[in-house]
């Protein structure tokens, strides 16, 4: 795992790209959870997923905003399971990153 910068809303969601055998997915951590984790980069994700065995993250997906532009936006709570073939990576949008939801 490598660290590099990744997409960020004006809140600092962070977001990063879950990558198995099988799929991927774009997650998000806010800035509060990334104050929980220690950092922003891939290695924080990968220790916590060692350490918890498990993070429940938003999962992010491209759609239409209310102004007609593209944009990465939270779309589900999902848990992230960890497993010796699971790959974390920084995602660098170019679209405007909605912040993740208030707890």
């Amino acid at each position: 795992m490598t660290a590099a910068s990744t997409g960020f809303a004006q809140d600092k969601t962070a977001l990063f790209k879950i990558v198995t055998v099988k799929d991927e997915i774009v997650v998000a951590l806010s800035a509060e959870e990334i104050k929980k984790l220690g950092g922003n980069d891939v290695t924080h994700i990968g220790q916590a997923l060692k350490a918890q065995g498990e993070l429940t993250l938003w999962q992010y997906a491209v759609r239409k905003g209310q102004d007609g532009e593209l944009e990465q936006a939270p779309r589900q709570r999902v848990s992230v399971l960890g497993h010796d073939s699971l790959r974390v990576e920084p995602l660098a949008s170019p679209l405007r990153v909605v912040p993740v939801p208030a707890n």
